[in-house]
């Protein structure tokens, strides 16, 4: 599902509501602007803010509450189309509309078991996980330990009978306080799905879902709605969390975002490099644009996040084949093996995948954010076999493995670093 809405360009605000000598409005007169703006509040949409100067930061943040703050002069909060108006009124003030994510799946392909029922039940190892461990009669999965996977996702059932075990955090970047604690409630289920891919560990009666790294951490970060859909602050927001969270408790961390918009937002961007240069591997759904190349959507477009493809479990010249669904890279940066702006870097599977449900149940779903949890997953295993690795070494690492099985099926595959599956399927062996 995706309802993307392109980032819209920061716009410099004219001078016409200046106080004397050109000022802003003093306190009281933004006090009495603000009551008068809130008799006709209505429809809001959220915003990103930017002064130049601490003064009138803490100025407007007493009429426009604070919710998420960057770079020093920088902070969102949520107006009506009145109050963004009149902000465009205001001097030395730019302010530009915040966009919004989505979740990266195919809808119509979302099949849901309530229980583990006699035909889920072989689904315990699901194809994919099957695949990427390169065993057909594989039976149960390891690895992982002492590695965090933070699924910035829906939220998660942290409680489901295959996650309980390994959930570590617990957070809510959607609400009102901007972060709230020891909670992260699933409402959808893309979440939850997700997150039993990259790191399931069975259950207790071992019949349950197994992940790829069972024995991985979880951090659980409710950015998106219960419709699928965020803004890129709050993104942003769990995004540097995460980071900072690594870095405090001095532990290898790998961010899932399963989620994507056609528009690049400076705010994701300069959390992705913040979080890559304290040392987090950023793992992101490629998208479902089709096959057209240089459809790859943001965040997953950024060089200094791993861009996920999509592959179905049926062989086409040998291998696996990349969906029709799953976005593809630029042509003219097709075989160079370097990672620039808007290239496919891995493929995985991500078609007919079951996972774990939000009702403590199971679903079967296709799309890009399927395949995403598969890398997430195998970068844990990896991490926690090499615990010395950087970030960097890590995406080595599973680059050099994605060569070893190169994608020969799908529009654009072909030899080499492609632009449908980009260096192929890095896999356990």
């Amino acid at each position: 599902m995706k309802k993307p809405l392109k980032v819209l360009a920061a716009i410099a605000l004219t001078a016409s509501m200046l106080g004397p000598a050109g000022s802003v409005f003093a306190k009281d007169d933004f006090r009495d602007f603000k009551e008068d703006q809130m008799k006709q509040r209505g429809e809001t949409f959220r915003v990103l803010i930017t002064a130049t100067s601490d003064q009138e930061l803490q100025q407007l943040q007493q009429s426009y509450e604070l919710r998420n703050e960057f770079d020093g002069h920088s902070y969102t909060t949520d107006v009506t189309a009145k109050e963004f108006e009149a902000l465009q009124n205001l001097p030395h003030i730019t302010v530009e509309k915040v966009d919004v994510l989505s979740i990266q799946i195919d809808p119509s392909s979302l099949k849901v078991n309530d229980e583990m029922d006699a035909a889920a039940a072989s689904q315990s190892v699901p194809w994919g996980i099957k695949a990427i461990y390169n065993d057909n009669n594989l039976t149960y999965t390891t690895g992982g330990s002492n590695v965090r996977i933070a699924v910035l996702d829906t939220g998660v059932n942290v409680n489901h009978s295959d996650l309980y075990y390994n959930a570590e955090q617990c957070k809510d970047f959607t609400q009102s306080a901007s972060l709230v604690n020891n909670t992260c409630t699933d409402r959808n289920g893309h979440g939850t799905h997700v997150a039993g891919t990259a790191l399931g560990e069975g259950g207790d009666d071992r019949r349950g879902v197994y992940g790829v790294a069972p024995n991985a951490k979880l951090w659980a970060y409710k950015v998106l709605n219960d419709s699928g859909s965020g803004y890129e602050d709050d993104i942003a927001n769990a995004i540097r969390h995460a980071a900072d969270q690594a870095y405090s408790q001095r532990v290898n961390v790998v961010i899932n975002m399963s989620l994507g918009s056609n528009g690049e937002s400076s705010l994701i961007t300069n959390a992705v490099n913040y979080a890559y240069d304290r040392g987090v591997l950023i793992v992101a759904a490629a998208g479902n644009d089709g096959f057209s190349p240089g459809s790859i959507d943001y965040p997953a477009a950024l060089p200094s996040a791993i861009a996920v493809a999509n592959l179905e479990n049926r062989l086409e010249n040998g291998t696996f084949r990349v969906a029709n669904s799953s976005s593809r890279g630029h042509s003219r940066t097709a075989g160079d093996y370097v990672i620039q702006t808007g290239d496919v870097e891995l493929s995985a599977p991500g078609t007919s995948i079951f996972s774990t449900w939000y009702n403590g149940g199971y679903a079967t779903i296709s799309g890009t954010s399927m395949a995403t949890p598969h890398v997430a997953g195998l970068a844990a295993k990896i991490w926690a076999e090499n615990p010395s690795f950087t970030n960097v070494q890590l995406r080595s690492n599973l680059q050099n493995r994605a060569k070893s099985y190169d994608i020969l099926g799908g529009y654009h595959a072909g030899r080499g670093d492609d632009i449908a599956s980009g260096f192929g399927f890095a896999r356990v062996r």
